[in-house]
């Protein structure tokens, strides 16, 4: 009887940790789209600036400003490198967030930015987002958790016992 309460709390707790994983995604995504905002927004003024003497090239605007004797246009091209690279960085991850849901789970548990991911982490609320994802995840991550945990303890308790059965002799009557 214990065995089936243990069964069953499992699965509940792997379904409700299951269950997370859509809206995880979903608050990582929102935060991605929202930081690339705000990095194009950033860029904006110096994209005009490159388009109206670079024919739109923001290496040649970083170039000249790296060619320059001023100091002010230094720590600029400083800046706008540091914009560049996190613009980048953005641009690849709302890529990699534009592919079916599992291709966006996956970067999102396993290659998301770290520092990103963290943010998001801290910022997350647990919620029950009942789409066919979430359901998905929640019923196969209760059975997975309550198949590992119960073959764990049947192992456990399989080397204890040596791999010895006791044997019940079953009456007819």
């Amino acid at each position: 009887m214990f065995r089936s309460y243990l069964r069953l709390l499992l699965f509940t707790f792997g379904l409700l940790v299951g269950i997370q994983v859509p809206g995880l995604v979903k608050d990582y995504s929102q935060r991605v789209e929202a930081h690339l905002f705000e990095s194009r927004e950033a860029l904006d003024g110096f994209r005009q600036t490159a388009e109206r003497f670079f024919n739109g090239d923001l290496q040649a605007l970083l170039r000249h400003y790296r060619s320059s004797d001023d100091p002010v246009f230094n720590s600029d091209a400083n800046s706008i490198e540091s914009l560049m690279i996190r613009n980048q960085l953005l641009e690849t991850e709302w890529q990699a967030l534009q592919g079916s849901w599992a291709q966006r789970t996956w970067h999102v548990l396993v290659q998301a930015d770290p520092q990103l991911r963290e943010e998001t982490l801290n910022g997350y609320t647990y919620q029950i987002v009942l789409v066919p994802e979430a359901i998905g995840w929640g019923v196969g991550g209760g059975f997975v958790l309550a198949f590992l945990v119960e073959s764990v303890l049947l192992g456990i308790g399989w080397l204890i016992v040596g791999g010895r059965r006791r044997v019940v002799k079953e009456s007819w009557r």
